[in-house]
């Protein structure tokens, strides 16, 4: 009985986790958005220069990216190890997504807003999660 008591995941783990779906989940819907040409049309045009200017093998890492975090963060909430592995997938997806964004930088006009949020954000919480889920793991949190 102590043993399950000692491995009780900290109010922290569930903030986190909870937060981290949530962000997850408005990438999701951005994919899903990205798929709709009035949508696009509407965006910005340095939105609409990185979506119609991405190759086919961007826009995959880009899903995998997003749909791998949110499932990783679903199963971090449910206490999975895997979670980790899929957060280590959603990063490399990030890094992959992001080389046809740095080829464009020198083309396209970035605001530092649009530059944090669609380049520098996604990679250090894709990061983050999963160095989180490997600590959750080494405190025994998930298994």
């Amino acid at each position: 009985m102590t043993e399950i008591s000692n491995n009780r995941p900290h109010i922290s783990f569930w903030l986190v986790g909870v937060l981290a779906l949530i962000w997850n989940l408005m990438g999701v819907i951005n994919c899903f958005g990205q798929m709709n040409p009035e949508m696009v049309a509407s965006m910005a045009e340095s939105h609409q220069a990185i979506i119609n200017g991405r190759p086919i093998w961007g826009t995959i890492a880009f899903a995998v990216a997003v749909f791998g975090g949110a499932i990783g963060c679903i199963l971090l909430l449910m206490r999975k190890a895997a979670a980790l592995y899929l957060f280590i997938a959603s990063l490399l997806s990030v890094m992959v997504q992001l080389i046809p964004n740095f080829k464009l930088a020198g083309k396209v006009q970035f605001s530092a807003g649009e530059l944090l949020m669609m380049m520098v954000m996604p990679l250090v919480v894709a990061a983050f999660l999963s160095w989180y889920a490997s600590q959750t793991q080494n405190k025994g949190w998930i298994k």
